[in-house]
């Protein structure tokens, strides 16, 4: 794979030793909501899933790595999904696990870099995010990183509170053939 380098992280595949950082991140219920999670994963099931995903996107449509900071160690994770090489679009996704490690640039860097990426080695035309209406942090970070609001989805995601708004944003990109 490509250097996925930027200034202060890096992303990387998946590897074994992600077990439990990937454990404890799809089983927080508070980010079940944004991921569209409905039950706790086992650690079994996990090792399967990490067992995997070296398999090529075009096979698997989706590619997940981890956001590495300087120390190296893991703090989130981005995703392409739903790739599309038909029509040459993917959806992408960030998450920064711990609180604590956001509002540091981390997740703004990874995308710039997964949007380079995309856009320059597989060659897609438009990339997009589906985020919830009152999300606004990730709502700002999109759209400082070049992304328009281009819809709305009424009463999309259901939770234990109710139907909520889910707004689309995209990114085309200019330099696409």
């Amino acid at each position: 794979m490509v250097e996925l380098k930027g200034k202060n992280i890096y992303l990387r595949a998946l590897e074994p030793k992600d077990l439990d950082f990937l454990y404890q991140l799809e089983n927080d219920t508070s980010i079940w909501e944004i991921s569209g999670t409905l039950k706790p994963y086992s650690k079994k099931v996990l090792r399967l899933y990490l067992d995997n995903a070296h398999r090529d996107i075009y096979d698997v449509k989706q590619l997940r790595l981890c956001i590495c900071a300087p120390d190296d160690q893991c703090v989130g994770l981005i995703d392409l999904f739903d790739f599309d090489p038909k029509n040459k679009r993917a959806g992408m996704g960030v998450v920064i696990a711990n609180p604590a490690d956001r509002n540091k640039g981390w997740g703004a860097e990874a995308i710039e870099i997964l949007c380079e990426y995309a856009f320059s080695t597989l060659d897609l035309h438009q990339l997009y995010a589906n985020i919830l209406e009152e999300n606004e942090a990730s709502i700002h970070l999109f759209v400082k990183l070049g992304f328009d609001h281009i819809g709305i989805k009424k009463e999309w995601v259901r939770t234990n509170k109710g139907f909520k708004n889910e707004l689309m944003f995209q990114k085309i990109n200019t330099n696409a053939s």
